[in-house]
C-alpha cells in the first residue's frame, strides 16, 4: 500500500523518485508507516498531502482540532483498530458513519471498520499528525491506561461538575438517549466508572455491585465472598453510570427493560504495573433502576495447581485417581461462587496435554486455556449444553466439559458420553455430594445409568482464610468445639485463629480464601445403594464409613491447622 501510494505521488508530479526513495529508506530505518514516513524525512507536510488526497479523490479535508467529534462513536471502533488504521470516527447519521482518515487509499481499514460496525463509511481526510493527537485525545494516551485515582478526589469533581445534573423525569427514561450517551462520556462519569473499576482490583474484589434504591445510590464488593459497601454516588448519576459501562460492554443503552449480558476488557496501571482484566457485565432492571453486576475475571488470580487449591492429601489422592481415569464421570457441585470453576479447569490443566483432545462447553467461557477447544453457549440461536454435547461427540474428544447438568437432556447425553469411552466433566447446583445422586435421579436418570457412569462427586466450599499479618491465638469453651463436630479430644488440644483486624486486610481478619473439599467415590457398596433406591442420608452415611470426609470435617481441619475461623467454617457447613 505505501509503495502503490509513493508511486502514485511520483505519477501525480508531487514528489520525485529521488524523494520517494528517500522515504523509503526513513521508513525502513525509522519502521514507521509511510505518510508518516513523507512527513520525517522532511518530503511532504500532512497538510499538503492532505490536500493532495483532497484533490486526487474528491473526498472532503478537514482541520481536526477545529472539530468537535461525537464522543459516542468512539465505542464503535476499539482503540486498537482506530490506532492501527490511524482512522477516527466523527459523528454517525442513520447507517452512515463519518470517519476521518489519515491515509484514504487504505481500502483495508474502510472495510473492517464497515465489518466491525455495519455501516456505510463516508471518509474525510486528516493531517496524520492532527490524527495523532486526536486519537490520545479520543482513547487516552495509552501511557496510563486508566489513572489511579482516589475515591474521594473523584468525588469530588463530580460535586464540582454542575452540569451533569441528571435528576429524575419518569419512571421510563430520564433522558433521550443521545443527551444520555453525551452524559455517561462526561470527563467525572468515566473517572467515577474508571476509579470503580480500579478499586475493586486493589482490594481484591471478586464482584461489583451497583445498586439502585428509592433514595440511594450504593456500590458494593463482594471480597473474599462477603459484600461490603464501598461508596454512594448520587442518585442522580444513576443513568449515566449504567450508560457508561454499558457503552464500555457494548449494549444496548436504550434497552432499560430487559437483562443484557455482556463483557469489558481493559488495560489499568496500578503501583507503576499494567494490568489486563476482563469483567463479566450483568444488567438487570429493579423497581429503581438498573442493578449492574461485573463479575471480575483475573486470570493471574486463577489457580490452576491442584495441590494449591485445599484439597486434604487423602481427598485429594481420590479427586485425582478420578480424573485419571480413560472415562466415566465426575461432577463438582456446590453453590454459586463456591469455586467449582477453579476446580474443574485445574482439572483441565492437569489433564491438557498433546495427545489429547479437551473441548468444554461454558456458560459463559470464563476464561481461555491454551489447547483446549472452549465452546460458548448462545441459548437465543440453540446452542446449549445439549447442542454442543451431541455435536462434541463427533469431534473426536478425549475429554469433555461440561459447565453444568441443568436439565434431562443434558444429563443422558453427558451420561452417554460417559458410558462410551469419554471422561466427562460437569457440575451440578447440589448441597452435598450425597444429594447429587438423588438429583440425577430426580430428573429421570435410571439408577443403573447414575450408578455405572459416575465415578466421583465433590462438593465444595470457600472460607475466607485468617490474615497472617493480624492472626492471633482464641480460646473457644470445649463444649462449643464438640458441638460444632470436633472430638474430645480435638477439643481439648484445639488452638484456634482468628485475624484482628489491620491495614493489609482491610480490618476484616481475613486475606484470601481456601476451598473445603466433600469427594465421594462411587464404590461398589455405594452403587448397591443407589440401585435399592436409597436416599442422599443414607448414601452420605455409607461414604461417610467408607472414610470420606464431609465438608464440615475439611473445614474443622483447617481451623485447627489455623488457616480459617471456626466461624467461617460454622458459616459454610452444617454438622453431621
Amino acid at each position: 500500500m505505501a509503495e502503490r501510494l509513493g508511486d502514485l505521488l511520483v505519477r501525480e508530479h508531487q514528489i520525485t523518485a529521488t524523494q520517494l526513495a528517500h522515504t523509503l529508506t526513513v521508513q525502513r530505518e525509522a519502521r514507521v508507516p509511510f505518510i508518516p514516513a513523507l512527513e520525517k524525512a522532511g518530503v511532504m507536510p500532512g497538510d499538503i498531502l492532505a490536500g493532495f488526497f483532497c484533490r486526487q479523490y474528491g473526498m472532503p479535508a478537514i482541520n481536526l482540532p477545529a472539530v468537535e467529534p461525537d464522543h459516542t462513536v468512539f465505542a464503535l471502533i476499539p482503540a486498537e483498530i482506530a490506532r492501527r488504521h490511524e482512522v477516527l470516527p466523527l459523528s454517525k447519521v442513520g447507517g452512515s458513519l463519518t470517519l476521518a482518515m489519515a491515509d484514504p487509499t487504505d481500502v483495508a481499514a474502510m472495510d473492517e471498520v464497515k465489518f466491525r460496525t455495519g455501516l456505510n463509511i463516508e471518509p474525510v481526510v486528516a493531517g496524520y499528525s492532527h490524527m495523532t493527537a486526536a486519537l490520545d485525545k479520543a482513547y487516552g494516551s495509552g501511557e496510563e491506561p486508566l489513572a489511579d485515582q482516589g475515591l474521594e478526589a473523584v468525588m469530588a469533581s463530580i460535586a464540582e461538575a454542575g452540569d451533569l445534573d441528571v435528576e429524575l423525569q419518569n419512571e421510563e427514561l430520564n433522558l433521550p438517549i443521545p443527551d444520555l450517551e453525551k452524559v455517561s462520556e462526561e470527563a467525572p462519569i468515566v473517572k467515577l466508572v474508571n476509579v470503580i473499576l480500579t478499586e475493586a482490583v486493589k482490594r481484591g474484589a471478586s464482584d461489583i455491585h451497583i445498586e439502585p434504591y428509592e433514595k440511594e445510590y450504593r456500590v458494593r464488593f463482594r471480597m473474599d465472598g462477603v459484600m461490603s459497601t464501598v461508596m454512594s454516588p448520587p442518585l442522580r448519576l444513576r443513568d449515566a453510570i449504567a450508560s457508561r459501562i454499558k457503552i464500555m460492554s457494548k449494549l444496548d443503552i436504550s434497552e432499560k427493560r430487559l437483562p443484557q449480558d455482556g463483557r469489558v476488557m481493559l488495560k489499568i496501571s496500578l503501583a507503576g504495573k499494567k494490568k489486563q482484566l476482563d469483567f463479566r457485565v450483568s444488567t438487570l432492571p429493579t423497581l429503581f433502576g438498573e442493578k449492574i453486576v461485573l463479575r471480575l475475571l483475573d486470570k493471574e488470580a486463577l489457580k490452576l495447581d491442584m495441590t494449591q487449591l485445599g484439597f486434604e492429601p487423602e481427598s485429594f489422592a481420590k479427586f485425582e485417581r478420578a480424573i485419571l481415569k480413560p472415562y466415566g464421570m465426575v461432577l463438582v457441585t456446590g453453590p454459586t461462587g463456591s469455586g467449582k470453576t477453579n476446580t474443574l479447569y485445574s482439572a483441565i490443566s492437569r489433564l491438557n496435554a498433546p495427545d489429547v483432545n479437551i473441548m468444554t462447553a461454558e456458560d459463559p467461557v470464563e476464561f481461555q486455556l491454551a489447547g483446549v477447544n472452549q465452546v460458548q453457549m448462545k441459548e437465543q440461536i440453540g446452542l446449549n449444553f445439549a447442542t454442543a454435547l451431541r455435536a462434541f461427540l463427533r469431534q473426536d474428544p478425549n475429554i469433555i466439559l461440561v459447565g453444568e447438568i441443568r436439565d434431562l437432556e443434558t444429563a443422558e447425553t453427558a451420561i452417554r458420553a460417559a458410558l462410551t469411552g469419554h471422561l466427562v466433566l460437569s457440575t451440578v447446583h447440589t448441597n452435598g455430594a450425597a444429594e447429587t445422586i438423588t438429583r440425577l435421579l430426580n430428573m429421570g436418570i435410571d439408577p443403573f445409568l447414575v450408578a455405572t457412569s459416575v465415578h466421583l462427586i465433590c462438593a465444595q466450599r470457600l472460607v475466607r482464610r485468617v490474615c497472617n499479618q493480624c492472626a492471633q491465638s482464641v480460646t473457644v469453651p470445649a463444649p462449643t468445639l464438640i458441638a460444632e463436630g470436633m472430638t474430645p479430644a480435638e477439643a481439648a488440644s484445639a488452638t484456634l485463629r482468628k485475624g484482628k483486624g489491620c491495614n493489609l486486610c482491610n480490618d476484616t481478619g481475613y486475606k484470601g480464601r481456601t476451598g473445603l473439599y466433600e469427594v465421594m467415590e462411587i464404590g461398589e457398596a455405594i452403587r448397591d445403594l443407589i440401585f435399592a433406591g436409597a436416599s442422599a442420608p443414607q448414601l452420605k452415611q455409607k461414604a461417610v464409613e467408607q472414610g470420606m470426609m464431609t465438608l464440615r470435617r475439611s473445614g474443622l481441619l483447617k481451623a485447627m491447622q489455623g488457616i480459617t475461623s471456626l466461624e467461617e467454617v460454622v458459616r459454610e457447613t452444617v454438622a453431621g
